[in-house]
């Protein structure tokens, strides 16, 4: 029997016999998908489910600024009770994360569903092979806006949906670099750090382009990850689990993207977020398997809450049947990016600028003819039609670097900023300081050129820089702060670092203070310095 349809089921206390019958539901399911659970609904629902299985616990996440506790269930057989419970676990351990815009609130109530029917088995064969992590809801300031004013292009829940963002004005999807908030930097410092999940899916709701499908997802993308992991789930993971979507549960799907033109979909289909700021993306860097799921804002609420359901079914199927060869390619990933930095080669570079290319192979879209129309102001607008037109098309998605900047064996930062060495300590960066004094080549990073963006965005002017790089020897004194790239974060640490970086510290303005001198003209030194070859460095861990 689907075990979604099994809403009535047995309560195990310790492996005992049944206690009782008990039917719990999601708020969405008890108003015949009406409307979306808010805070106390959630964590009434997961209250409730602990009480009927042995194989869940719960942790907190964060406190949200409003002092919500963003909760993260826990679901295995057996049940770990810490991370260093798996290290030697045959198991895969993958987590589920909803509701980070809190007004594209399917997956919270997937994840909820996911887990009940899960948890509703005596012995889930599921784990056997999977630690499940689940945060049905990451941004529970913005899910208590519930309003129908929100969203109100969407198709349902006809009650209302939260806001995109928290109660700090940020949207938490951009903030996986410059983690500002206690959502992101909970998720990495509690989840990430500790329980280090292979696979991370990140479920979303489309503001785009009109389609039939109600499920799209896709890989991370960001070229300066590793690309072999990038190419496994283009080439083999994320179409597996589209077939499995399709032809064992029923649900149409695409990859996710958007027409540039509705007027012309043959012009192609196009993903543009490949920064690492994006939650997927970033968790790329960290050498893991990032999946964004978006579902189709058009699509009734209902098929897009069961198609959110079925694609974590996919993806949990997949990978417990291939998880020791996911867990193998991981740890062989974290071993040569280790080794890469132990000494560079010449051709090791880390990309400042990014271009798009097709994929080899095509995709199929199932769209709608679209109409240019004019209202009574003289206003003209793209609509859609009922015209179903299905095209297959190239998929713009292939992201690779256009310009590069030499990748380097260390880099030696000569201010002691707390809130730089903080956030670098947050994302697992391992971070030491020289012993002895040290005169040695380097590269410094020469500004020629610092501009503000003319709008805020999540609150910062961002910046971009121009500049170039010129060789010189330096005197370093003791307690000069040296991030090594022979460790596994090395392409975050990269991407945080580089002064041309798209989504580092000089970007998000962390280094501002000490750019630009307060009388007179030019700027001084950017100050992270780049030791390029191998050379002995004697350091100690910065505690």
């Amino acid at each position: 029997m689907n075990r979604l349809l099994i809403f009535g089921f047995a309560i195990f206390m310790s492996g005992n016999q049944v206690c009782s019958q008990v039917k719990l539901q999601t708020t969405a399911e008890k108003s015949d998908f009406k409307s979306t659970s808010n805070y106390n609904d959630v964590m009434t629902f997961i209250s409730q489910l602990k009480k009927t299985s042995r194989y869940i616990r719960t942790e907190t996440i964060a406190r949200s600024s409003e002092g919500m506790d963003v909760p993260l269930l826990i679901i295995g057989n057996p049940l770990p009770e810490s991370p260093q419970q798996l290290i030697n676990d045959k198991r895969i351990v993958v987590y589920i994360q909803a509701n980070i815009h809190a007004g594209e609130v399917e997956g919270k109530e997937a994840a909820l569903m996911f887990a009940r029917d899960l948890l509703s088995e005596k012995n889930p064969g599921l784990l056997q092979h999977v630690v499940l992590l689940v945060c049905p809801l990451f941004n529970p300031d913005g899910n208590e806006k519930i309003s129908q004013l929100n969203r109100p292009y969407q198709n349902g829940p006809v009650n209302g949906v939260g806001v995109r963002h928290n109660e700090q004005y940020l949207d938490l999807n951009r903030d996986g670099m410059k983690t500002e908030s206690p959502e992101v930097r909970g998720v990495i410092t509690r989840i990430f750090n500790t329980w280090d999940p292979a696979v991370f899916m990140d479920c979303h709701t489309t503001d785009g382009s009109y389609h039939v499908e109600p499920v799209t997802f896709t890989w991370m993308v960001n070229p300066n990850g590793n690309n072999d992991l990038i190419n496994y789930m283009r080439n083999r993971m994320i179409p597996e689990m589209s077939a499995t979507l399709i032809n064992k549960y029923k649900i149409e799907n695409c990859y996710y993207g958007e027409f540039n033109n509705m007027m012309q979909p043959e012009n192609g289909w196009f993903y543009d977020a490949a920064d690492p700021r994006y939650m997927s993306n970033y968790y790329g860097l960290r050498n893991r398997l990032g999946i964004l799921n978006e579902n189709y804002v058009y699509a009734d609420f209902k098929t897009r809450v069961f198609g959110c359901y079925y694609l974590i079914q996919s993806l949990l199927d997949y990978a417990s049947a291939n998880k020791s060869e996911i867990k193998k390619m991981l740890q062989e990933v974290d071993a040569e990016t280790v080794n890469r930095g132990l000494n560079p080669a010449v051709s090791d570079s880390f990309g400042i600028e990014f271009k798009v290319r097709p994929l080899p192979e095509k995709v199929t879209i199932k769209t709608y003819e679209a109409d240019l129309v004019t209202d009574a102001n003289g206003r003209r607008s793209v609509k859609r039609s009922d015209r179903q037109k299905t095209v297959t098309i190239p998929y713009f998605i292939d992201y690779y670097a256009s310009k590069n900047v030499k990748f380097p064996f260390a880099y030696l930062i000569t201010v002691k900023d707390q809130e730089v060495l903080e956030l670098l300590k947050r994302h697992g960066i391992k971070i030491e300081k020289l012993t002895l004094s040290l005169k040695i080549p380097v590269e410094k990073f020469e500004i020629s050129e610092l501009k503000g963006s003319a709008r805020l965005n999540q609150g910062h002017y961002t910046n971009v820089v121009k500049g170039r790089f010129l060789k010189d020897t330096i005197d370093f004194p003791v307690g000069t702060v040296v991030i090594r790239t022979a460790q596994p974060m090395a392409n975050l640490a990269s991407y945080l670092l580089e002064p041309q970086s798209n989504d580092g510290l000089m970007t998000w303005n962390f280094f501002d203070r000490y750019l630009v001198p307060q009388w007179g003209l030019g700027y001084y030194l950017y100050p992270v310095y780049k030791v390029i070859a191998k050379i002995e460095i004697k350091t100690i861990p910065l505690l």
